[in-house]
């Protein structure tokens, strides 16, 4: 799920995007198997404990299929009318990622502005699952130190394979760095899956353009490399978004296990 707050002339997108909590609520209601996960929850201009809030009810709703993903949003404008200067996101996200964590964390402890923990407050449902996966998608400003220290895993922006094998570089390097566990690397990718499978791969902007064929050797280049997730955005050229959907699963994610 995508956190779209406003749509403007600068982001015409014609999906609409509903709130997307609300969203993962139905989702959550009417299925079974499937993670769910936002890509990202813009968290400088939302308040940590109404995002912990938020988080524990999917998590609870889902029985544990709920992965976070965190970003830090880049249109100043929405910035300025959430009353929030965008020069200031890297510390916003910094001090509300500390604030989620601890809330989010194996006590679910309320932090207030100040820093103090509030032991006179209580937050629920109690997390059922050992913890919350929170991924941090995009580099919201911060070195990726920083996000190899805190996060579960990074989802960064589709570059070619060979552009993006400097950045898993960079990656594994702020890893070794904090001494981190296996953390996860993983990029969106817009997808324009054609029907004839033998079709070839072709670079688009921020994806590619392929046939089933060549959608696999591609996947299979990115987990040689050491991609670990794949987010697809879909675009369709005449072709209906289900059949696209049914070929992945009937054909793709079978030669990918």
């Amino acid at each position: 799920m995508r956190d779209v707050p406003l749509n403007s002339d600068s982001y015409p997108d014609p999906i609409g995007h509903a709130d997307p909590w609300v969203f993962l609520g139905a989702l959550a209601a009417s299925t079974s198997r499937i993670a769910l996960a936002t890509g990202a929850i813009v968290l400088p201009l939302r308040h940590p404990l109404h995002i912990a809030k938020a988080v524990l009810s999917i998590a609870s709703l889902s029985k544990g299929r709920f992965v976070l993903g965190l970003g830090s949003g880049d249109r100043p404008s929405e910035y300025d009318v959430f009353g929030e200067d965008i020069g200031n996101r890297k510390a916003l996200f910094q001090s509300h990622w500390e604030r989620l964590a601890v809330a989010l964390g194996p006590d679910q402890k309320v932090v207030d502005e100040g820093g103090r923990v509030r032991k006179e407050f209580a937050i629920r449902p109690v997390l059922q699952q050992s913890s919350i996966p929170m991924v941090a998608v995009g580099s919201s400003s911060q070195s990726l130190e920083w996000i190899a220290r805190r996060a579960s895993a990074w989802m960064t922006y589709y570059r070619p394979l060979s552009v993006q094998k400097d950045r898993l570089a960079l990656w594994h390097n702020a890893r070794a760095k904090v001494a981190a566990d296996f953390r996860g690397f993983g990029q969106s990718m817009v997808l324009d899956l054609l029907d004839n499978p033998q079709a070839s791969y072709e670079e688009i902007n921020l994806g590619g353009r392929t046939g089933r064929r060549g959608l696999i050797e591609a996947l299979s280049a990115m987990r040689e490399a050491g991609i670990h997730h794949v987010a697809f955005n879909l675009i369709a050229q005449g072709r209906p978004v289900g059949e696209t959907v049914e070929e992945i699963a009937a054909d793709i994610l079978p030669a990918m296990r």
